[in-house]
């Protein structure tokens, strides 16, 4: 099986139990608390190389990663239908894919609200006012309410990439010195 085959397979898994946790919310109304509590999920995953190595290793058993990822969704307060819906993935060893679920469900919920979601990596920390400016920028040139998922990369060395649906946007200067490095190879 091919690395795409397997990506692919992930994201259809995490569609399915994104989709069916999105609708059960939805009908019930709560989604602002779940779009809330997706995003602190999301945070986690990204924070904790312990939970990421929870979900993904097979060297722990399935109730390990059930015992594991209650433990989490007890510690951060998750509402009833996602603390089931990771439940029922840990108890058929889909915690894996974990982080395809949170992506599709930010989408679902982002679509839902008219939103669209933007994946900013920037050398240093965006200031609230350069955020309310990209935001208000991207928001006029999409037609859509924006919401900014950004995220600090020094390696850039300055500038930063946007990512805005399919388009990408590279303002960084790792990525002006890589094209200057080019040019010149094609005129030496």
């Amino acid at each position: 099986m091919t690395v795409a085959n397997s990506a692919s397979i992930s994201a259809s898994i995490a569609g399915r139990y994104a989709q069916a946790l999105f609708d059960i919310v939805r009908d019930a109304g709560g989604m602002d608390q779940l779009a809330s509590q997706v995003d602190e999920l999301g945070a986690a995953l990204d924070d904790s190389s312990e939970l990421r190595e929870m979900i993904s290793s097979p060297v722990y058993t399935r109730g390990q990663q059930a015992d594991g990822i209650a433990a989490v969704a007890d510690k951060m307060g998750l509402d009833k239908p996602l603390a089931n819906t990771l439940a029922l993935m840990a108890q058929n060893r889909r915690l894996f894919t974990l982080p395809q679920f949170v992506a599709r469900l930010k989408t679902l919920i982002a679509d839902e609200r008219g939103e669209v979601n933007a994946d900013v990596v920037s050398a240093t920390e965006l200031s609230d006012e350069q955020k309310k400016r990209l935001t208000d920028t991207l928001a006029e040139k999409s037609g859509k309410k924006v919401k900014l998922n950004t995220r600090v990369d020094e390696s850039l060395i300055g500038g930063m990439i946007v990512k805005l649906g399919s388009q990408m946007i590279d303002t960084s200067i790792r990525s002006k010195l890589a094209s200057l490095q080019n040019v010149m190879k094609e005129v030496g």
